[in-house]
């Protein structure tokens, strides 16, 4: 393929050396005079372990070169990548200015260029970019319509400083974002021959996927740090702590609990995590993203009780009461919290949960019933066609499967509000609502 590189600081250089070393033409693009030289006399910009040696393998091979005339490197490419950096502004905004240059002078590029062209953005952009930034200054540089003369693909990179290359041939996956199918077929040709999983996706969730796997990334870092500090205060080794803790690649280290939904709850979570904060506390250990989880996890309970209450009806069913479906234990469920307070706002609620029996819940889990639902069997429905019929907001609160029927036999004018993601397939429309999605 023929390919052009725009920006060659530490993505841009990467990339563009990979390419060439695949067998790809590729051409370099920079308002740098210096990198430009430096690539055109075959050595890296920059210090990265294996570039030097790829850098000049292909400028040897004639694959690789670099100018600053983008003019130039459109006429000469079929694909452009955006490389170019989005730094910080003072208010912790992304700084797009170098975004927008660069797609201005390659739409003025695609104004005199006869051929169809693909601009591929690989910088890190916050969602919407794209739609609001890349193609709006692509379509007025050049005159051309996004689809007609030139298509657009977001394609992230995961590219760790120190191992760039290694990372480049053997990615965690190969992510497009695109708004045509042909356009990421083309896209992933530039790939052929890496072992990663290939994932098509729209646009804004392929730039939204860069900051979920960086903000990730960062929260576990933070978390193995404030665990080694409440380790160290105990005069344990955190290293052997959190080798154990990575070996559960069931549950520990892996997709489980990272699915959006409805708050925590339980009688392990909460009180483990409250307790472990107040131990950091007692040795002088602060903690401040464990002891935030709780606070945010009440804000998701709060969100639910507000959605509910945005909806103007006094009438609520909730299929669930327990923290999580196949048990009866409410102690510390989020939804005894939520019904809790919209009886006190003076809804009138309907409970269904098939597990939930006030005549068998017993020890610790009825002193926490009797405390903060003390008239549950006034709540409690035998059915769900009785909790159907007498409510005008149904709420799923847990994944018992036997509830999806609610979704069709739920009447026109009542209000899904979907805790939980119920459906397979939720709806994006009409009386269907989540509250994560």
């Amino acid at each position: 393929m023929r390919i052009s590189v725009f920006g060659l600081g530490y993505v841009g250089g990467v990339t563009a050396g990979c390419l060439a070393g695949a067998g790809h033409a590729v051409v370099g693009v920079d308002v740098n005079p210096l990198k430009i030289d430096l690539i055109n006399r075959g050595e890296a910009p920059f210090v990265e372990q294996g570039l030097p040696e790829l850098i000049r393998a292909g400028r040897d091979s004639g694959l690789l070169r670099a100018t600053r005339d983008a003019a130039e490197a459109i006429r000469e490419t079929d694909v452009s990548l955006v490389c170019v950096g989005t730094p910080s502004r003072k208010n912790n905004d992304l700084d797009t200015t170098y975004v927008r240059n660069v797609s201005r002078e390659i739409g003025r590029a695609l104004a005199e260029k006869s051929g169809y062209h693909w601009v591929v953005v690989r910088s890190t952009l916050l969602p919407g970019s794209t739609q609001e930034v890349v193609i709006p200054a692509l379509e007025t540089a050049s005159g051309k319509r996004l689809n007609h003369g030139f298509g657009v693909c977001y394609n992230p990179e995961f590219l760790r400083e120190g191992s760039a290359i290694h990372d480049f041939h053997h990615p965690p996956k190969t992510v497009i974002g695109r708004s045509r199918p042909e356009d990421g077929e083309r896209v992933a040709a530039m790939y052929q021959g890496i072992d990663a999983p290939l994932i098509y996706t729209g646009i804004p969730q392929a730039e939204m996927l860069k900051y979920v796997d960086n903000a990730f990334h960062a929260l576990k870092i933070t978390f193995g740090n404030e665990i080694g500090r409440i380790c160290k205060a105990h005069g344990m080794d955190s290293h052997e702590v959190m080798e154990i803790f990575c070996r559960d690649t069931k549950l520990n280290l892996s997709a489980a609990y990272l699915r959006p939904g409805f708050a925590f709850g339980g009688s392990c979570l909460p009180k483990d995590l409250r307790a472990l904060v107040y131990r950091a506390r007692q040795k002088d250990v602060r903690a401040p993203l464990l002891a935030s989880t709780l606070e945010s996890n009440r804000q998701q309970v709060q969100l639910a009780v507000d959605r509910i209450l945005e909806a103007g009806k006094r009438k609520i069913g909730f299929l669930g009461l327990s923290f999580k479906a196949e048990t009866d234990d409410l102690r510390e469920s989020p939804m005894v919290e939520v019904v809790e307070t919209l009886v006190g706002k003076g809804c009138q609620v309907r409970v269904f949960d098939p597990n939930v029996a006030v005549s068998r819940i017993h020890g610790a889990n009825r002193e926490y019933m009797e405390r903060h639902l003390p008239h549950l069997t006034a709540l409690l429905s035998d059915s769900l066609t009785s909790v159907l019929e007498a409510s005008e907001v149904i709420v799923f609160a847990n994944r018992n499967p036997a509830y999806r029927e609610a979704l069709r036999l739920a009447r026109p004018d009542q209000i899904l509000f979907d805790l939980v993601r119920i459906a397979e397939q939720p709806e994006t429309q009409g009386n269907y609502d989540g509250i994560s999605w």
